[in-house]
């Protein structure tokens, strides 16, 4: 393998230093743009290899950022961005809490608020979603329980963690699968039984904290129907529809719910979908940007050098996985943004991955995993951020009750330990 060139790792130097840097002295993580700080490094990645013209540069920048699976990427991001915000704007999201907590006996509500956490990131592919639908709720249930705000938001981190990681329309998910190669079903599949122990061991650990609690909670009306898009999208996705068409019937199908019980008429509708891609914008032109600039540091061996860094002790297929494990761990830590670390360590995960035979439904479950078990430990992540917000508490104080994002890293690092899953049969 080529040793690489280390210089040519400048431009992630600048991205860290920028964001990292902004976020000490400002005192808030996300007050530097990050499309900026990506930006800035691009240019700084075109600026560099003066033997090479810069039109060249320019040129090599274009193909990395126009690739096939960025661009099958970013129209997913916005067909996925339109979904989720009509799906919201007709009360898809209401009904589905209302009708959870009416199910929810009274004695198991954080258990419950767990749950209900879990399927409602499921559907809408958004932890940070899931949690300013749930917090003000689970504020509402401690008013009349003795439990701790820290520990119903831990809950409901927890659950939203839980469909950050496995949404057939989650960014993460999305671009672990398109980093990959892998197939949207395939990834489903291995990463639900790898997490699956997380979420039930979980469940376990807050019934026997709240056991011998209950509260009283209005429960709000809910319609079936408006649940019915969430349902069959998760329902064609598992079968293996095509992404696209799974997409579209779910923005035709929410749309049509919400123009029949009122909620819109076709011009709201259609400003509704336009506000949902519009959303998506920023992440689109991060995965566009990142792609272009990690193909111009790969060209000057930054890529290589990272690959012959991180495998040169590997001496084995777990070695390479727990290498794909740590790499996505520690820029999560960094960017405190699991779908930017799974953008920016996936073409160096898919490198690893082909050369030790990983599967690529193993490699973006891992990528996924280990991104989201670090994304849900960190106090200056949106998801802790958002929920101590809406709480009136300190971030910190969330962590002693992040049972989940600690479990499934457990349980990834199991699988990889036992080999789960077995290799495919040609």
């Amino acid at each position: 393998m080529k040793k690489g060139n280390p210089w040519a790792l400048i431009p992630f130097v600048v991205f860290l230093i920028l964001f990292i840097g902004s976020s000490v002295i400002t005192g808030d993580f996300y007050a530097f743009p990050v499309i900026v700080a990506i930006a800035i490094s691009g240019a700084v990645a075109l600026a560099m290899n003066r033997k090479e013209p810069f039109a060249r540069k320019v040129d090599i920048f274009c193909q990395g950022a126009g690739n096939l699976n960025v661009m099958l990427m970013v129209v997913i991001f916005l067909l996925a961005g339109a979904f989720s915000e009509v799906a919201k704007g007709m009360g898809a999201v209401d009904s589905t809490v209302n009708l959870a907590l009416s199910f929810v006996p009274q004695n198991l509500l954080v258990v419950g608020l767990f749950i209900i956490a879990c399927f409602i990131s499921l559907s809408m592919g958004t932890s940070v979603g899931t949690i300013v639908a749930l917090a003000p709720i689970g504020v509402g249930i401690s008013g009349h329980t003795d439990f701790s705000l820290a520990l119903i938001m831990g809950a409901i981190i927890g659950g939203s963690m839980f469909g950050d990681n496995l949404s057939f329309i989650s960014d993460t998910t999305i671009t672990a699968v398109r980093s990959q190669g892998a197939q949207m079903k395939d990834k489903f599949k291995v990463n639900f039984w790898i997490v699956l122990p997380a979420a039930i061991v979980t469940g376990i650990i807050l019934g026997a904290i709240t056991m011998g609690e209950s509260a009283q909670v209005e429960y709000l009306s809910y319609s079936w129907v408006k649940i019915v898009p969430y349902l069959l999208v998760i329902i064609f996705a598992l079968v293996g529809m095509n992404v696209f068409l799974v997409l579209a019937l779910g923005i035709s199908l929410a749309g049509a719910v919400g123009l029949a019980d009122g909620s819109y008429h076709l011009m709201s509708l259609l400003e509704k979908i336009g506000e949902g891609m519009a959303g998506m914008y920023e992440m689109a032109f991060l995965a566009i940007l990142i792609a272009g600039m990690v193909e111009v540091i790969k060209f000057n061996g930054g890529i290589d050098y990272l690959l012959h860094l991180t495998t040169r002790k590997i001496k084995s297929k777990k070695g390479a996985e727990f290498s794909i494990a740590g790499l996505v761990g520690l820029t999560d830590l960094s960017t405190a943004n699991n779908t930017i670390a799974i953008l920016i360590t996936g073409p160096l995960a898919k490198n690893i991955a082909d050369q030790y035979g990983i599967e690529p439904r193993k490699a973006a479950s891992i990528l996924d995993i280990f991104s989201c078990t670090v994304q849900g430990l960190l106090p200056y992540g949106a998801q802790l951020l958002a929920a101590a917000s809406i709480a009136g508490i300190s971030p910190v104080s969330i962590l002693q009750y992040s049972f989940y994002p600690i479990l499934i890293g457990i349980c990834g690092i199991i699988a990889i330990l036992i080999g789960y899953p077995t290799k495919k049969k040609a």
